[in-house]
């Protein structure tokens, strides 16, 4: 892994998309910023972050073995992958708004944007933004339903633990997917929504 520390960028997908097109990236190099002054979101929408209080990262991998159908299962190995860290924090009341919002007791607390580039049927990498909202505790009145682990837990979060911990559970269940272990990812997400939906039943 390769780590790339800004102090401030636009968006950290855009830096890393451009790095790609102008050189060989290792497997796995992340560019993470203090102040994402631009941040995307799907649908050409803003994420807002404070500056030096939340994780604003992308992630850049190059992907051998899946094709275009298999585009879905990425997007479950990235979520199930942030899920499982802030399960292991003790956030509570998590789930997975697809295809891209993970929320604590329905307020969004990360944001993702997946982007992949193909060649032919085959997908040649992808780069993932993450933004997820750690010590932040204002937010503008337009966005009601935003919060972040300090509002939740009560407790300020070392951001760059949480990160390590993030890409370390990527890092995981993407590999699932590359060797082919998708009836483990669909068991995981099945499962999920069955808690989610009945959670008086388990």
């Amino acid at each position: 892994m390769r780590l790339i520390k800004l102090d401030a960028t636009e968006s950290t997908n855009s830096f890393l998309k451009e790095l790609a097109n102008n050189s060989l990236l290792d497997n796995y190099t992340v560019a993470v910023t203090n102040n994402q002054t631009s941040g995307r979101g799907q649908m050409n929408t803003t994420w807002h972050s404070e500056p030096y209080k939340n994780l604003t990262f992308s992630i850049f991998t190059p992907l051998k073995n899946l094709t275009i159908t298999h585009q879905p299962y990425l997007n479950f190995a990235i979520s199930l992958g942030i899920y499982d860290v802030l399960f292991q924090f003790g956030i509570p009341d998590l789930s997975i708004k697809w295809p891209n919002d993970i929320l604590s007791a329905n307020k969004k607390i990360c944001g993702i944007l997946i982007e992949t580039t193909f060649s032919n049927q085959k997908i040649k990498n992808m780069i993932v933004g993450i933004g997820l909202n750690v010590n932040q505790e204002i937010f503008s009145k337009k966005i009601s339903n935003a919060s972040s682990l300090k509002i939740i837990m009560k407790k300020d979060f070392d951001l760059e633990i949480l990160l390590n911990k993030i890409i370390e559970r990527i890092q995981f269940r993407v590999s699932l997917i590359e060797d082919g272990k998708f009836t483990e990812t669909q068991t995981n997400i099945i499962m999920l929504y069955i808690e989610e939906k009945y959670p008086q039943h388990l």
